[in-house]
């Protein structure tokens, strides 16, 4: 299933889910327009094809003590699909890296790194990131404000 295969109530149901994903079944029903059971059907089968991964709490990173944001630009020594499974595979067990994009750039990787403090990224990116395999040179570019910052999908 993808995108085209969205009707206007899974587009509802993925927005109003997007918005608060604690809403009950009969609240959602009752904003989408459809009645409980089929809306359950729908949710059920969104949940099956994999459209929708899972449900969890948005914490707030600065009130927890984590308002170090830094971009780290890597370059890898070799690009061969085998050298990126790996690379993969292990930044994935990095809990401070938040987010690793595969680019179309000067740079093969990107990353965003949340620590609590500049020494703790500086440790991060020595211990951690520098390691990691294939990895030939970095670049770091450290975030001042998050102006917009929203995992939701506003545009369904």
């Amino acid at each position: 299933m993808n995108y085209s295969d969205l009707d206007r109530y899974d587009r509802a149901i993925l927005h109003v889910l997007g918005e608060d994903g604690r809403i009950s079944v009969a609240d959602l029903a009752r904003r989408i327009g459809l009645s409980k059971s089929p809306t359950q059907t729908r949710l059920k089968r969104l949940e099956a094809e994999g459209i929708i991964t899972g449900y969890r709490a948005l914490l707030d990173p600065i009130r927890l003590g984590l308002d170090h944001v830094a971009f780290v630009e890597v370059k890898l020594e070799d690009t061969r699909e085998a050298a990126l499974a790996k690379f993969n595979a292990a930044v994935a067990r990095i809990p401070e890296i938040e987010q690793v994009h595969l680019m179309a750039s000067h740079f093969d990787y990107l990353l965003k790194v949340r620590t609590h403090s500049m020494s703790a990224y500086r440790a991060v990116l020595g211990e951690k990131i520098s390691s990691l395999p294939h990895v030939a040179s970095t670049s770091t570019y450290v975030a001042m404000q998050a102006v917009k910052e929203d995992g939701a999908l506003a545009q369904l």
